[in-house]
Order: structure tokens, then sequence, then C-alpha cells
């Protein structure tokens, strides 16, 4: 049995409210209610909030709210690992059955339900990981630069200067979309990426919403995503 567990704190500061400011006609958290539904693979849809507002509207839109998170687990630093154990051990508590858990981030509106289909059937044959969304660089980690308080640029990696991009190793990043893992895994785990299985989506359908200028280039992903996907 399969759970999801949405993370929702009401004190996001970049953008106020995000978890339930309006997008295309719908609260943002909505999108991550509705691909949890659409995929089927879930017995129960858990918020994890501290907010009363987000929990009146994630019940309304069919998720469940079974508990309200701790202000101590609901600042924007602490991880998300905690955060889902948290809401694991209530669940728990509250004898709700299940086995596998994935945390599904509630800003995430160009995800889809294949994703969630797909990253699936690659989580259960490595079942003693967590699978989590990867997507690859538009370029090369190795030619990277930095630059110092002059404004001078250095390469990071001096050796690889002279070298093409296409003869490097291709580098990835997590998407930050969801996460799958067993009841077990995330209760003993510390970290999330350490030797994890990365489940491959499209460059351009992956968005860290953290900014207004974020949220505005996803409005104009999303309205590509529907108009051309």
């Amino acid at each position: 049995m399969n759970i999801a567990i949405i993370p929702a704190r009401g004190g996001s500061k970049r953008i106020p409210r995000k978890n339930i400011k309006n997008f295309f006609g719908k609260p943002m958290i909505v999108y991550a209610i509705d691909v949890a539904i659409k995929s089927k693979l879930f017995n129960h849809i858990i918020v994890s909030t501290d907010d009363n507002e987000i929990k009146n509207i994630s019940i309304k839109f069919g998720a469940e709210v079974p508990f309200l998170r701790p202000k101590n687990l609901a600042d924007d630093h602490v991880p998300t690992i905690p955060v889902i154990s948290h809401a694991i051990k209530d669940c728990i508590n509250k004898e709700i059955l299940f086995e596998n858990v994935c945390c599904i981030y509630p800003s995430v509106p160009m995800l889809e339900p294949k994703d969630l289909k797909s990253s699936y059937n690659l989580f259960l044959k490595n079942k003693e990981k967590f699978c989590l969304p990867i997507s690859e660089f538009p370029s090369s980690l190795l030619r990277s630069l930095k630059i110092n308080k002059k404004g001078i640029l250095k390469p990071f990696f001096s050796e690889n200067e002279l070298k093409r991009s296409q003869d490097l190793k291709k580098g990835y990043f997590d998407t930050g979309q969801f996460y799958w893992g067993t009841k077990k895994k995330w209760l003993t785990s510390k970290n999330l990426h350490l030797g994890s299985v990365g489940f491959k989506i499209p460059s351009w359908r992956t968005i860290d919403i953290d900014e207004i200028s974020d949220w505005k280039k996803a409005e104009i992903m999303f309205e590509f995503k529907n108009k051309y996907n």
C-alpha cells in the first residue's frame, strides 16, 4: 500500500502564501493533490501543514489532513526527511496502513501522473533506495566558472578549460518534485541523495519555484505544456 505526503507549510517568505497562491485558477497545492489522485497509486493522500487555511483547501480538493505539523518542523530551515518522518509516525499512530511513501512537493504544476507511475516502477526494482526525479544540467559542471570580488572569472576545474563540453561527463540535478521511499527508509535515513536511484524528467518540465521570477517562468512553461504537450 502507498501513501503520498505533501509537505506544505504556511510561512513561505519569498513568495508569500506560495502553496495556496492562485496559479491558473487553482491554489498551487491543488496541482500536487490532483497529480497524486490521477496517478491512482495512493491509498491515502496526506497533506502535512501547520496552517489551517492550507488544511481546509487541501481537504476541499481531495486530500486528508489528519494532523497539524508542529511549529518546530515548519520553518524554512527544516529538511524534508524530519517532516516526512513526523508525518509517517503520525499516520502509524492513527493506524493508517502503508508500506511505501511518496513525498510530493506542493509547487509542482509541471508534474504529470505518468512521472509518478514510471518512477514508481523504477522504485519497485530498487526498494532499498530512494527514487527521485533528476534532469540534466544544460552545460557541463566541469566547465563551470567562479567569480571573485573584483569580477574576475576563473574555472573551477582548470584541467577541463580547453576540453569540449561533449567530451565531459554529464551532470544531473534533483528537480525537487517528489521522492519515493519505503516507510523504513524514510524513518532510518539521513540523506535523500546518496546512493539513490534517479528517474529522468525532461528539463523543460522542471522548475524550482522560489522567487517571483521563478513563478513567472512557471506560468510560461505551464502554458506551453498545455498547448503543445
